[in-house]
């Protein structure tokens, strides 16, 4: 029985890792997509004659030599992390279908988290030869145009929970510093009027 019932696992495995689609056709269908890079590389492939497949594999190697040996590597992976996503995001916001705003809203909470643990760990990191094509490699994981992508599954599996259990106590946190802040505003203005009137008296005494 436990055999049988062994065999019924692996050849259903087989079966759904048939049904899904190859990377190799993943991203024929990304080039021949309704997307910016599809757009850019279907314009330059009519204008030299050079399939957008070359072009695509060519510009990816490119990136990737550069990003291990180019000066600005940390530069090209915000741009890569940040100008699409952001395309994307005002295309989402003009769109009357309100999907794909949760789709990019999940996106930049991933990537704003991101970038805090960046901020205290890229001190250590940089220094590896390979650091920025792993960031770069994971971002465009986050972006990618299929429902398992990071931003969805980190999203689901790791900031959701941890939000759902403690958003009282953010909750309470958020409402403190907001109340500090304005209070110190409010603080901070009636100190400049107070000084800008009596600069405009001391002004008049002196005319």
């Amino acid at each position: 029985l436990a055999v049988k019932r062994l065999a019924v696992a692996v050849q259903t495995c087989r079966v759904r890792v048939s049904a899904m689609p190859s990377v190799r056709e993943r991203f024929q269908a990304f080039l021949n997509g309704d997307n910016l890079a599809a757009d850019i590389l279907g314009k330059v492939e009519a204008r030299t004659g050079v399939s957008r497949n070359f072009l695509a594999t060519g510009s990816v190697c490119s990136m990737g030599l550069y990003l291990v040996f180019g000066y600005g590597a940390s530069l090209l992976c915000n741009l890569i992390g940040f100008a699409y996503p952001a395309y994307r995001s005002i295309k989402a916001i003009e769109s009357p279908d309100k999907k794909d705003d949760t789709i990019w809203l999940t996106y930049w909470v991933v990537y704003g988290i991101f970038s805090v643990v960046e901020f205290f760990s890229d001190i250590f990191l940089f220094w590896f030869p390979l650091y920025y094509i792993g960031k770069c490699v994971f971002l465009l994981w986050c972006m990618a145009p299929f429902s398992w992508n990071g931003s969805q599954v980190l999203y689901s599996r790791f900031i959701r929970p941890f939000f759902l259990k403690h958003q009282h106590t953010m909750d309470s946190v958020v409402d403190d510093l907001s109340g500090q802040a304005l209070s110190t505003a409010e603080t901070i203005t009636r100190e400049v009027y107070r000084a800008a009137v009596t600069h405009a008296a001391e002004s008049e005494k002196d005319m």
